[in-house]
């Protein structure tokens, strides 16, 4: 949930400071992880250390703080386990294995990708619709610094939409493109990124993120019941995320989104 790099002080105690991952889970269904950050670690430290890992990630793009928990998932790390990995295509790479095992080698990491126990399995994921585990998938492209791509996952008969790194326009109108609308369409949670505030953005207008307001603008073009501001800015502690959070709950009246909440480490959204 928190955004660029992982940090961990007495300021940011309450919302946490690990970097983007999110799990999704049904019964009688692999887990869809959302990101491979740092927090993933501490998910794969709640699974069941007697069951052999089965699960998909979807990878929003290959920045550090979207794909450093990897090597650090210990249910990949036992013979038996499959993961399959999914992201956008990595032109300077020539693939989307190719771009994990330039990043996860020597001298930069000790290991490699193959070198994992578990069978880890990478495959490209752009603008296309996928079947997952019985999950239907949707891939869109959305602005940012270099491929990324958000998705739109529907299982267990409710539907996510994750936007964890979003570019809003730097001038001219704050115009959603018609990819991010058809990825949040009446969704009944948008995890979507909210990382600066507007004094901030003016600053940074071309860093790739964008502001709590935009978000809110997102959910409510796109008619998204509840609203998770997400990727906040490791220079934002808790005090500074409340504010962020208490200004856009008063801003969502009135504009049909039902909840807005701020991701923290360990929240838990149940879904009947």
């Amino acid at each position: 949930m928190r955004g660029s790099t992982p940090c961990s002080c007495d300021s940011t105690r309450r919302y946490g400071g690990n970097t983007a991952c999110v799990a999704l889970e049904t019964s009688g269904q692999p887990p869809i992880v959302l990101d491979l950050g740092t927090g993933l670690r501490f998910w794969g430290d709640t699974l069941d250390e007697t069951e052999c890992f089965r699960g998909s990630a979807l990878v929003s793009h290959l920045h550090w703080d979207h794909i450093q928990g990897l090597p650090f998932f210990t249910p990949v790390l036992r013979p038996g386990a499959r993961f399959d990995v999914y992201a956008p295509p990595q032109s300077g790479e020539g693939s989307v294995e190719g771009a994990f095992n330039a990043i996860m080698r020597p001298p930069f990491f000790p290991v490699t990708a193959e070198e994992l126990l578990g069978d880890i399995r990478f495959h490209e994921a752009w603008n296309v619709d996928l079947n997952i585990e019985g999950a239907k998938v949707m891939a869109r492209e959305v602005p940012h610094v270099g491929p990324t791509s958000g998705y739109r996952i529907e299982m267990g008969g409710t539907t996510v939409a994750y936007i964890p790194d979003h570019q809003m326009p730097s001038e001219g109108p704050l115009t959603v493109s018609d990819a991010v609308l058809e990825l949040c369409d009446g969704v009944d949670l948008l995890i979507h990124d909210s990382q600066y505030t507007v004094a901030e953005f003016s600053a940074k207008s071309t860093w790739g993120h964008c502001t709590a307001e935009f978000a809110l603008q997102v959910a409510h073009e796109a008619g998204a019941r509840r609203l998770v501001l997400f990727h906040h800015d490791p220079s934002h502690g808790d005090a500074a995320v409340d504010e962020i959070l208490a200004r856009a709950q008063g801003l969502a009246r009135g504009t049909g989104v039902e909840e807005v909440m701020a991701a923290h480490e360990g929240l838990v959204i149940s879904f009947d």
